[in-house]
């Protein structure tokens, strides 16, 4: 069984407890105006370009292309999406990474191999695995498969998801899982709506039943400027989330900037969104507080 992965992030502390291997797998349901991995939504592979690194005077990658989709002028290359097979030579014969691959394929046995590679760091300070993206449960059964691995090992496993997903996908793997991180962007369903392009129905409905399952979950909410930072939606969220056991803490995300150059690279357009000032997350902070939380500014 093999997965499609676009990155292996080692020594990751944000991500869990203790020192960290997080993968980032490919594939989400959800298309969050905030997005800082857009090249994790699609579950295909996708080429990034950064004209940055392009060098005027080199044309390898037209050169090594078979299937003659890449042209060149004084702005750069662009890629032609109907003659590009995704085949990768540009990219390897790119002398400056300008031109990568997003997404490769990777057996379970190739993918432990890279996790066991950090199990010293795991032991050490009480790490382990993450599993993020994109929404890892879209690949549901090559997660599971490299969750049952991982478990056979003793290794702490923890995944990161937005929750829209069928429960059936989390009873498949949730006694393979020690801790679920799990997005949770506002109460307003029209505004989810419209800033995600989904409900939130499934995934409140899916987080209930996470709750009564007894698992340990961390809430990660991403601040976004007139989308989800009022303190109406921090109160009405503090409510809902008092109805759910098993919540160890409630992880405050700042927006910030670092995705915007990937939808420069990706040919994709962002919205122009500004980070919420320090002083208003404070006092959304103390609302979470107020109703009993252990609530941290970032992850």
């Amino acid at each position: 069984m093999k997965g499609i992965i676009f990155d292996i992030k080692k020594y990751a502390i944000h991500d869990g407890p203790g020192i960290r291997t997080t993968v980032f797998l490919k594939g989400c349901p959800l298309h969050c105006w905030w997005c800082h991995n857009p090249e994790g939504q699609s579950l295909e592979k996708e080429i990034f370009y950064n004209p940055e690194k392009c060098l005027d005077d080199c044309a390898d990658c037209i050169a090594a292309c078979p299937h003659q989709a890449i042209t060149k002028d004084n702005t750069g290359i662009t890629i032609n999406k109907n003659k590009c097979k995704l085949s990768g030579e540009c990219a390897e014969a790119c002398p400056t990474t300008a031109l990568k691959v997003i997404g490769r394929r990777i057996s379970v046995d190739e993918l432990l191999k890279e996790i066991e590679k950090d199990q010293i760091f795991y032991k050490n300070s009480k790490g382990g695995v993450t599993f993020s993206g994109g929404e890892p449960l879209v690949q549901v059964e090559f997660l599971d498969s490299v969750l049952e691995r991982c478990c056979s090992q003793d290794i702490h496993t923890v995944v990161d998801t937005c929750g829209y997903t069928s429960f059936e996908n989390f009873e498949k793997i949730m006694d393979k899982v020690d801790l679920f991180l799990y997005d949770l962007k506002m109460m307003d369903e029209e505004k989810h709506i419209e800033t995600t392009g989904a409900s939130n129905q499934l995934i409140l409905d899916n987080l209930k039943k996470l709750g009564k399952s007894g698992k340990k979950i961390n809430i990660r909410i991403p601040l976004i400027p007139e989308v989800n930072d009022s303190n109406e939606n921090a109160q009405k969220t503090a409510r809902f989330l008092r109805s759910i056991p098993g919540i160890n803490i409630i992880n405050l995300l700042p927006y910030h900037k670092t995705g915007n150059q990937k939808y420069l690279n990706l040919k994709r357009k962002t919205k122009n969104i500004q980070p919420v000032p320090e002083i208003k997350i404070k006092k959304l902070q103390k609302i979470y507080e107020k109703f009993g939380f252990s609530v941290k500014i970032g992850g």
